[in-house]
């Protein structure tokens, strides 16, 4: 995987310095954390040889869209589970679509034995290999403790340390990464800071506590200080924003000429600002991770231009 690089934005806010890694800049199926965390499946895949692909996500799911290309780009066969409510025409689902994966709608309380059913079924004919939802588990996990070493190069190269890494905290395998490559490091001067994009903190942290312990395979009870999991800015859910988050994403736009989104990215930036303020943090030095989907700016267009 290729590293991703890291520069200064304009922001000031609090006097505090305003660092980005940019992931939105991995070179395949629009970048991203997603993109990161395929490579890692992809291996995998070609290792056991599987022919057929099967996750699940929404409409907008940047996690959907990149596995289904990467299954395209193999010439293997790709089926998207995704829960039929509040299901919407996005620029995702457009290019999942355009890449020949076979979706299939469901109430999501029969996302689970409809993945089941489905494995079972192809297992007769194909080799079918299954990502969970937004690539979580130890692949996903992974690629963000490569992510967390690639901070640290830019540190000693620079010769400075990050106060804080802030991020969009969804499925919770990339923060749990990050604080996998904290721990390994013994490197507990900094704050890791989730912002979440739906969960509340109980639940959140708690997916996340288990993947770090998963992946390390140890008790991780001395380190659970190092989980910070903040449910303040989800609004009622997700996919929700408001008109603060919107302001946000213009903003960065304008001054950094860098595309968030609502979903995720401006979610999360905009999160990353109110916790600041909220807990007077000031002159330190900050880092936010842009985990990209760039095709959920497009569909955020037509509230960004009104």
């Amino acid at each position: 995987m290729q590293k991703t690089i890291i520069h200064k934005l304009s922001d000031k806010t609090n006097q505090n310095r305003f660092y980005v890694k940019r992931d939105d800049l991995i070179g395949f199926s629009f970048g991203g954390n997603k993109a990161r965390k395929a490579e890692k499946f992809k291996e995998d895949i070609l290792a056991k040889k599987a022919d057929t692909i099967v996750t699940y996500g929404s409409s907008e799911s940047n996690h959907c869209r990149v596995i289904a290309n990467m299954a395209k780009s193999l010439g293997l066969k790709c089926y998207i589970i995704s829960p039929e409510e509040n299901y919407e025409d996005t620029y995702n689902s457009r290019m999942i679509r355009m890449f020949g994966a076979k979706v299939i709608k469901v109430p999501i309380d029969k996302i689970s034995i409809t993945i089941d059913d489905l494995l079972e079924k192809l297992r007769k004919d194909c080799k079918p290999y299954f990502i969970p939802g937004g690539g979580h588990g130890n692949f996903g996990t992974d690629a963000y403790v490569d992510a967390y070493n690639e901070i640290k190069e830019y540190e000693v190269k620079h010769d400075f340390v990050f106060d804080y890494i802030f991020l969009a905290s969804g499925t919770g395998t990339t923060q749990a990464g990050l604080i996998c490559g904290q721990i390994l490091n013994k490197d507990f001067d900094r704050k890791i800071v989730g912002i979440s994009i739906a969960r509340n903190k109980e639940k959140g942290e708690g997916i996340i506590i288990e993947s770090v312990k998963d992946y390390l395979n140890m008790d991780v009870k001395d380190y659970l200080g190092c989980v910070n999991f903040n449910d303040e800015y989800t609004l009622s859910g997700y996919n929700e924003y408001n008109d603060e988050i919107l302001k946000v994403i213009k903003k960065v736009l304008s001054r950094d000429g860098i595309a968030l989104n609502t979903t995720y990215t401006g979610k999360a930036y905009y999160g990353m600002l109110e916790y600041i303020k909220k807990n007077n943090i000031m002159d330190k030095n900050i880092l936010f991770l842009n985990t990209g989907g760039l095709p959920l700016f497009f569909d955020d267009m037509k509230e960004l231009i009104k």
